[in-house]
């Protein structure tokens, strides 16, 4: 298995296996603490190989700089992958919607992807104030 993309951005669809992404991000500024966000999508286009047909259950975890996880639950999930007999490999392309997500302070959040029981990869989520403008 092979992730071939991991983000995080404003929205994302799917059309025939086409993965089409909208502003790719890895930062949330507010004015202050607490932070609700409305919504942001996690993106995944994943290659499995043909000897990896099979279900594969996946996790997505937001955790905060202490390694608490934010979410009630984490979203699970599972892709089922059974490659035809000419094929050598296919993708799945998933995309997770995360609405209403609270971040209780500034700081640096991890979004963690676990597949098959294992870590497969982690992306930072930095959530900030925004930038002091200097005045004359």
């Amino acid at each position: 298995m092979d992730v071939e993309a991991f983000l995080i951005c404003d929205a994302a669809n799917d059309q025939f296996g086409k993965l089409n992404l909208l502003g790719a991000f890895d930062a949330i500024v507010a004015p202050s603490a607490p932070v609700v966000h409305p919504q942001f999508t996690v993106v995944l286009r994943i290659r499995f190989k043909k000897s990896e047909s099979a279900n594969h259950p996946f996790r997505i975890n937001i955790i905060d700089e202490d390694g608490k996880t934010i979410f009630p639950k984490p979203f699970d999930g599972n892709v089922n992958v059974q490659l035809q007999d000419a094929d050598d490999s296919a993708v799945i392309n998933l995309i997770v919607n995360m609405r209403d997500i609270r971040f209780e302070k500034f700081g640096r959040y991890s979004v963690d992807l676990t597949m098959d029981g294992k870590q497969r990869g982690s992306l930072p989520l930095f959530v900030k104030s925004p930038p002091t403008v200097g005045r004359p």
